[in-house]
């Protein structure tokens, strides 16, 4: 029970963002590990019914649901419709995530500081809080991943608000797992993952520091879904993350400052930050 999981057959799967990017591709590889059930959540329903269109027919049965993730009341009311038609979710995967880029005085109090603190953060706590007591309760070997981030390990000009929101995930997320283990409930594992810059669009401009280029979702996907069936703690990608978080830990503050700065690059990997059209 406590070990990888080596087939999802049977298995219900609700991934948040699913309707693009690695969203999407964390759904493709849900149907094609033959789960029973793959529920949608997105906030965009063009896209959202695009990416049903591409996945039904496939053998799992997909579950799509409109869900604007910032509102807990909108939380509240999906997760109700997903206890009734599906049941609970054995895997969960927070993947739903916005950036914005830039000076934390340039950011808007409504649409930029409390958007992504709701959508980054309290999303993820809310969507699993919903389920985790009925998955604690059926016993059944459960994954629950959340995508955190590099920037919740590494401060960084202009992602202040982004890092932080990340931050907060990256101590919920393993403090989660810390109780989960307490509490006897072995049966279900907790993946956190802190990836570096990823080509999916999200940071569209942004530019890898030393040794760390922007990273192929589908590369990436295949890895956090490997990490989950595992049961993988946490994740770090790519390994220069790793490294980066060793040398902050032991460095002077000035001296780490110097090595972020001057010679990965790390404070100006933001300069030219566009984002998503």
């Amino acid at each position: 029970m406590n070990g990888t999981l080596e087939s999802l057959a049977g298995t219900s799967v609700l991934i948040t963002g699913a309707a693009m990017g690695m969203g999407k591709m964390y759904a493709q590889l849900a149907v094609r590990d033959h789960a029973a059930h793959v529920v949608l959540w997105d906030v965009n329903a063009e896209l959202l019914e695009q990416a049903v269109a591409e996945l039904d027919g496939c053998g799992s049965q997909i579950h799509s649901y409109v869900v604007d993730v910032s509102r807990l009341e909108a939380i509240e009311e999906a997760a109700e419709k997903v206890r009734n038609d599906v049941g609970t979710p054995d895997i969960l995967v927070n993947n739903a995530g916005i950036v914005r880029g830039k000076y934390f005085w340039e950011h808007d109090q409504r649409t930029d500081i409390a958007a992504t603190m709701a959508i980054n953060s309290l999303a993820l706590m809310h969507i699993t809080r919903e389920f985790l007591p009925a998955m604690i309760a059926g016993g059944r070997p459960s994954r629950i991943v959340n995508v955190a981030s590099a920037a919740g390990l590494l401060a960084n000009p202009r992602m202040s608000v982004y890092s932080s929101s990340k931050w907060a995930v990256i101590g919920w997320s393993d403090s989660l797992r810390l109780e989960l283990k307490q509490a006897g409930h072995g049966h279900i594992k907790v993946t956190t993952f802190c990836p570096s810059y990823i080509k999916t669009g999200m940071f569209e401009g942004a530019r890898g520091p030393l040794l760390t280029p922007l990273m192929e979702p589908a590369d990436v996907t295949e890895r956090v879904w490997r990490a989950m069936k595992e049961g993988t703690p946490i994740l770090m990608m790519p390994w220069t993350v790793k490294l980066s978080t060793a040398l902050r830990g032991v460095l002077p503050i000035a001296a780490w400052d110097v090595v972020a700065g001057r010679v990965f690059g790390v404070y100006k990997s933001m300069e030219h930050f566009t984002g998503r059209k």
